[in-house]
């Protein structure tokens, strides 16, 4: 089976890639490397450098995972132009599996659910927000528009904070847990901006990864057409609470230093209503917080 798989030298997608492999997949990586690092890439896949956009190909698959998104709203702001690309590039990817006939699991983001009241449900009304949103409802929309003209089978997965091996090469734009124990295993104190009541669904990218894989199961086998899923474990931790853990976790006692915060539509939480995910696809996260901040100590031993 000929799987083409879109930022697979980034955070998630090498951690799909590493499971698809398993599987017997021959893995094509398409990726132009803006936050994707080829020591993420694990060996026996064609690496294809190039940008989502601007890619052509003849080639046909048999089903394709769609991760190669800008996915950071510090990486829009300072771009706004970033929206345009991650659009085309969805439409590149819709129209290879328009001509490949196959479905595409494509990444969208729980950021999209900004200034909505959780629990956040796939069915509520997105509100107009930043450029990084609109980005991702507009690949929302055209996955929807290639389904009706098409009939292009498609699953949008809204990450909830995903965190796990292989960020290093996202640096910044790391998920916030993984900066915090960075920096926390420096013996710094990490900065949390205002009073860290704030809260995030942290989500283990092996339970996104088998999302992804659940859902294309799904599709092919023509349980649905095109849905959009909430990927999450439906439970909200504030980072004050975050940063108790990684204490207990890492055995020290550091206190975050707390900052002004001067964002605008600032996220203040985030929880997953997981209902649909578990009623269509049978999926649910098993790596809870706790559990996942072992691991990923272990993922990020000490330098």
């Amino acid at each position: 089976m000929r799987t083409l798989l879109t930022g697979g030298a980034g955070f998630i997608g090498s951690n799909m890639a590493v499971e698809l492999l398993s599987l017997g997949r021959n893995v094509t990586i398409l990726d132009n490397f803006y936050t994707g690092d080829r020591n993420n890439i694990p060996p026996g896949v064609e690496v294809i450098h190039k940008s989502c956009e601007d890619f052509t190909t003849k080639d046909k698959f048999d089903e394709i995972y769609h991760l190669g998104v800008y996915s950071s709203s510090p990486q829009y702001k300072r771009n706004p132009k970033l929206c345009g690309a991650a659009i085309n590039g969805m439409i590149t990817i819709l129209e290879i599996a328009r001509q490949s006939n196959c479905p595409v699991v494509f990444a969208s983001s729980s950021s999209l659910y900004s200034e909505l009241e959780p629990p956040h449900k796939e069915d509520m009304i997105i509100k107009v927000t930043d450029y990084y949103t609109e980005a991702r409802l507009s690949m929302e929309r055209m996955a929807e528009l290639y389904n009706r003209l098409y009939g292009v089978k498609s699953a949008a997965m809204r990450f909830f904070s995903v965190y796990g091996p292989n960020e290093r090469a996202k640096g910044e734009f790391a998920n916030i847990l993984t900066q915090f124990l960075w920096l926390m295993q420096k013996n710094e104190r990490p900065a949390i901006f205002g009073d860290g009541k704030q809260t995030r669904d942290f989500t283990h990218v092996k339970d996104a990864v088998h999302a992804c894989m659940t859902a294309m199961n799904g599709l092919k086998e023509n349980k649905f057409q095109r849905e959009i899923f909430n990927v999450g474990t439906g439970i909200e931790t504030s980072f004050n609470d975050v940063v108790g853990a990684l204490n207990r976790v890492l055995g020290t006692n550091i206190q975050a230093e707390h900052k002004e915060n001067a964002v605008k539509n600032y996220v203040a939480r985030t929880k997953a209503d997981t209902r649909k995910s578990e009623n269509i696809l049978g999926f649910k996260a098993k790596i809870m917080l706790i559990d996942g901040i072992n691991r990923l100590v272990k993922d990020y031993p000490v330098e």
